[in-house]
């Protein structure tokens, strides 16, 4: 049976979980949720669409037990999806999935027992009716988890349709978008010319050279901002090596790979070395933060991604981008006093530490927590990547100035992510209670851990969002 006191082991971090924390709002500054899903508002059409639809941690621990593609991402219904990926939730002990699952479940339909291939069906069942008499839409799932702002993340070439439609309405979620401009970087696919031929097109702003792509990343940036008052990048840096560089290197670089020449290591590390840091520049002056999401290992399995697709759970961690390299971006953009406030999301989490003693390194007068570690990311979202995050970076970074958990999630019920990172909070707090380690009074707890659930991010990126 669902325990309330998940992850709350210690009699104080009870207290300070279900007091101050368990009822805060949302704000979900990250995810990757499709804005068309939330504008047209659909209902579930079950629970293996609430659980299975665009989710690759599932996918990933389907396919480590042998399950035929047709039952993850193939032509396999939802529910005969459900009932493969039921089969296996008993044996995830251990896994984030279990839980997440578990909370899932608990949150959006009052059902505290374990799922099994014994009782699927008998689940599926109730849920299905459930969703029917609740309306479970995708914002009802947005709304019963009190999720006052969530960031979806587009490219600069994305009309931004579904965002002018939902600015429209009176919605109980604000729904704003992040800019990634991750595929004008990445000059060394054979699909960058077409890129940029679209980026030419839907910004009235013809690109001969790289000062005219930074004018019309610039000009679509703008074009964010304007739609769905944003002030959230994102930046994409799987392996990043800083090299230094001249302007003309650089029109040179750019120039071969309009003409599809090949390309050296030391051009692309060049380029995307150029590209990081004039973006850098560009989020500073229109007061964007700057989100550097570092260190993933891509289409690892390249079988698989030409079988199902790219996103689809074959990606890996690595730690290709190394400190330096982002120490320099971080360093060169100091120098100019062009640093916009910036979050660090390394995927390597065994050096969590030495980021975030580069973030402190790079605070400065008048701006607080300038620079930060980010949520543990992608691979590190679970209970042991948070606890593992507070034990060592609180040595480092006060960890009263963390902008919170977001859900980097394609899934409308992936919101109990929340709940698990604040349950691991308020643990954490209550085992630094109990051994004498902070005797402070309790309302300067209560709000630190308030900050950190909600106003830090509110503050951090400017969204002025009211609880």
């Amino acid at each position: 049976m669902f325990n309330e006191d998940l992850f709350l082991t210690n009699k104080t971090g009870k207290h300070l979980y279900h007091k101050y924390a368990e009822n805060i709002p949302i704000i979900d500054y990250h995810c990757h949720l499709l804005p068309q899903e939330i504008a047209e508002n659909k209902e579930f059409e079950d629970l293996g669409e609430l659980w299975l639809k665009g989710d690759h941690y599932k996918w990933r621990a389907m396919r480590t037990f042998g399950i035929d593609e047709k039952y993850i991402t193939g032509e396999a219904s939802y529910h005969e999806k459900y009932l493969a990926f039921a089969a296996i939730l008993p044996k995830l002990i251990g896994n984030p999935i279990y839980i997440w699952c578990a909370l899932e479940l608990k949150r959006y339909f009052g059902i505290d027992e374990a799922v099994s291939e014994a009782n699927a069906e008998e689940i599926y069942q109730k849920t299905k009716n459930m969703i029917k008499e609740k309306h479970i839409t995708r914002r009802y799932c947005m709304e019963h988890s009190k999720v006052k702002l969530v960031s979806t993340t587009e490219d600069p070439l994305d009309d931004l349709k579904w965002h002018k439609q939902m600015n429209s309405e009176k919605m109980y979620t604000r729904v704003i978008t992040a800019f990634r401009p991750d595929k004008a970087m990445f000059l060394e696919l054979d699909s960058f010319n077409d890129y940029i031929d679209k980026l030419s097109d839907i910004s009235h702003f013809k690109i001969e050279c790289f000062s005219d792509l930074l004018s019309a990343l610039e000009k679509r940036l703008k074009y964010f901002k304007e739609v769905t008052n944003t002030s959230v990048s994102d930046d994409g840096i799987p392996h990043f090596t800083w090299a230094d560089y001249t302007e003309n290197e650089i029109d040179i670089i750019f120039q071969k790979a309009l003409r599809n020449e090949k390309l050296t290591p030391l051009e692309e590390d060049k380029y995307r070395s150029a590209f990081l840091f004039e973006m850098g520049r560009i989020y500073n002056r229109n007061n964007f933060v700057m989100q550097l999401h570092i260190g993933t290992y891509l289409d690892a399995n390249t079988r698989g991604v030409q079988t199902v697709g790219q996103s689809t759970g074959f990606d890996c961690t690595d730690d290709q981008a190394s400190v330096t390299s982002v120490g320099q971006l971080l360093n060169k953009l100091t120098l100019i006093n062009e640093l916009p406030k910036t979050i660090l999301y390394p995927l390597d989490g065994t050096k969590i530490e030495t980021w975030a003693v580069l973030a402190a390194g790079f605070c400065d007068n008048g701006t607080k927590a300038k620079v930060q570690l980010g949520a543990p990311w992608w691979f590190n979202d679970q209970a042991y990547g948070i606890a593992r995050q507070f034990a060592a970076c609180a040595n480092l970074y006060p960890i009263s100035l963390s902008i919170g958990m977001l859900t980097d999630s394609r899934s409308f019920i992936s919101y109990p992510r929340h709940e698990l990172y604040r349950r691991v909070l308020c643990n954490y707090f209550g085992e630094l209670i109990e051994r004498g380690e902070y005797f402070n009074d309790e309302k300067d707890l209560a709000k630190i851990i308030e900050d950190i659930c909600f106003n830090n991010v509110n503050e951090f990126f400017g969204f002025g969002v009211s609880k």
